[in-house]
C-alpha cells in the first residue's frame, strides 16, 4: 500500500504538518557554491579556453575552438525534418497555439498630456538579447524551448541564444527541432554554471545576454542565483507541484494520475488532493495503489508520494480555497462542478485548471499558457513566464514651461527638506 500522508483540516496541529510537508530549502551547499564560483570566474576571466575544457569535463566533448560549440542553422531544420511527422505536428500545433496566447500579453508604450502641456508616459522595449538554458543529453524538454523561446519572440527580443549541453556529443532532436520551431537565432553545445557564465560574461564566441531563462540543475541555478545583477534571470525554480482541489465526483483513476503527472519529474516533486469526500480520499489513496504498479517511473513517484505527497480532508469548499492560499502551488486543478465559482476566492496559484476534463498535463504541451511558473510557494508573488518578462518599461516625462512653474517649486519645497540644495537649484532656475 502507498504510503502517502492522510491529513486533516481540522486536526489541532494540523497547520504544523502542512508547514513541514511544504517545506523546501533549495539551498546549495558549501561545495557547490565554491565549484560554481571557481567556474564562474574562470570563465569570466579565459572565455572559450574555459568553456571547451569545461565542456571536455563535464559532457565529455572535445571541441579544438570557440566557433564549434556553435550548432549551424542547417542542423536546427535537419532535426525538424528528421523527426517523425506526427512529433513535428505536435511541435508546430503546440508552439501555434503558445504563440496565440502570448500574443494577448503584449504591451503597448502609453502616455498623456496634462492640461498644462506636459507630457507623462510610458514607453515599452523588448530586451536586446536574452540566453535560453536547456537541459541535455537523456533529459530532453522540446516543450521547455517553446515556452521560453516564444514569448521572448513576441516581445520583439532582437536575439535569442540558446545553450544545450551534448554529453558524448549526443543531440536530442526534439529539442533542436523545437529551437527551429521557434526560431532561436543561435544555439551553442555547452552546458551547465559554464553556459550561464559564458551568457553572462559574454565570450570570444558566446555572445553576453541581457537575461538568462530557462530551468537547469542544482549547478545552474546556483550560478543563475550569482550572475543576477550582471544580467536578469527567470526565477530559481524548486522542485514541481500539482494540487489537485476535488468534490468527489470525478473519476478517483483519473485524480490519482493527475498526481501521478507531478510525481514523476523527480524525488521532490509534490502533489497533493484537497477533498471534503473523506469516502473519495479513500477511493483516491486505493487508484494510487492499484495504478502505480503500471507506471514506468514508479520508483520516483513512490518516493515522491511517500515525502512530499498528501491527501488532505476539508469541512467544505470555503476551507478548500483557504488550503489553495497558503499552498500557493504553482499548478491547481479544480476537478468539480463549477470552477469559475471559485475563482474569486483564490489568491495564490500559479496556473490555474478548471473543469473535470483540464489535465495539468494539457497546460505542460500545447494548451497555450506558459508552464514555467511559481514554485515553493513563490505564487504568493510571482506570476508564470510571460512576454512581460522579455520588455522593459522605460517612464516618460516632458514638463512643460507652464507644468514647470508648479512642479518646479514643489520638487524644490521638497528637495530643501531633504537637504539637497543642488536639486532645488535645479528645479528653481527653470522658475520665472
Amino acid at each position: 500500500m502507498t504510503d502517502i500522508r492522510r491529513l486533516d483540516a481540522n486536526a489541532p496541529d494540523f497547520r504544523q504538518q502542512l508547514d513541514a510537508l511544504l517545506a523546501w530549502e533549495s539551498v546549495s551547499d558549501d561545495k557547490v557554491n565554491q565549484i560554481v564560483l571557481d567556474v564562474l570566474r574562470n570563465v569570466r576571466e579565459r572565455g572559450d579556453a574555459a568553456v571547451l575544457e569545461y565542456t571536455e569535463r563535464f559532457d565529455r566533448l572535445k571541441l579544438e575552438k570557440g566557433a564549434d560549440l556553435e550548432i549551424p542553422r542547417a542542423r536546427l531544420q535537419q532535426a525538424l525534418d528528421a523527426i517523425a511527422p506526427e512529433l513535428r505536428e505536435g511541435l508546430e500545433v503546440a508552439a501555434e497555439r503558445i504563440r496565440a496566447y502570448h500574443c494577448h500579453q503584449v504591451e503597448e508604450s502609453w502616455s498623456y498630456r496634462e492640461a498644462d502641456g506636459t507630457l507623462l508616459g510610458q514607453k515599452i522595449t523588448p530586451l536586446d538579447r536574452v540566453g535560453l538554458y536547456v537541459p541535455g543529453g537523456k533529459a530532453a524538454y522540446p516543450s521547455s524551448v517553446l515556452m521560453n523561446a516564444i514569448p521572448a519572440k513576441v516581445a520583439g527580443v532582437e536575439e535569442l541564444i540558446m545553450v544545450v549541453p551534448a554529453p558524448d556529443g549526443e543531440l536530442n532532436d526534439m529539442v533542436l527541432a523545437a529551437a527551429a520551431i521557434s526560431e532561436v537565432d543561435r544555439v551553442f553545445t555547452v552546458g551547465g554554471a559554464q553556459a550561464v557564465a559564458a551568457l553572462a560574461y559574454g565570450t570570444e564566441t558566446i555572445p553576453q545576454v541581457d537575461k538568462i531563462v530557462g530551468p537547469g540543475n542544482i549547478f545552474v541555478a546556483t550560478a543563475k542565483r550569482y550572475v543576477y545583477g550582471t544580467v536578469g534571470i527567470d526565477m530559481i525554480a524548486g522542485p514541481s507541484e500539482i494540487l489537485v482541489v476535488c468534490d468527489g465526483k470525478t473519476d478517483p483513476d483519473w485524480i490519482a494520475m493527475d498526481l501521478f503527472s507531478q510525481a514523476e519529474h523527480d524525488e521532490d516533486a509534490q502533489a497533493i488532493l484537497v477533498t471534503p469526500d473523506a469516502a473519495f480520499a479513500d477511493a483516491v489513496a486505493a487508484s494510487i495503489d492499484k495504478l502505480l504498479p503500471t507506471m514506468p517511473r514508479r520508483e520516483i513517484i513512490e518516493k515522491a508520494l511517500r515525502d512530499r505527497g498528501a491527501i488532505i480532508t476539508v469541512s467544505d469548499m470555503d476551507q478548500a480555497v483557504e488550503m489553495i492560499n497558503i499552498i500557493a502551488p504553482e499548478h491547481l486543478e479544480l476537478s468539480v462542478d463549477d470552477p469559475e465559482a471559485l475563482l474569486p476566492g483564490i489568491r495564490h496559484a500559479g496556473a490555474i485548471f478548471m473543469g473535470r476534463y483540464t489535465a495539468e498535463a494539457l497546460g505542460d504541451y500545447c494548451a497555450g499558457p506558459n508552464h514555467v511558473l511559481p514554485t515553493s510557494r513563490t505564487a504568493r508573488f510571482s506570476s508564470p513566464l510571460g512576454v512581460y518578462d522579455f520588455v522593459k518599461r522605460s517612464s516618460l516625462i516632458m514638463v512643460s514651461e507652464e507644468g514647470v512653474q508648479t512642479l518646479g517649486r514643489i520638487a524644490a519645497t521638497l528637495a530643501d527638506g531633504e537637504g539637497l540644495p543642488a536639486h532645488a537649484q535645479s528645479a528653481r532656475y527653470r522658475l520665472k
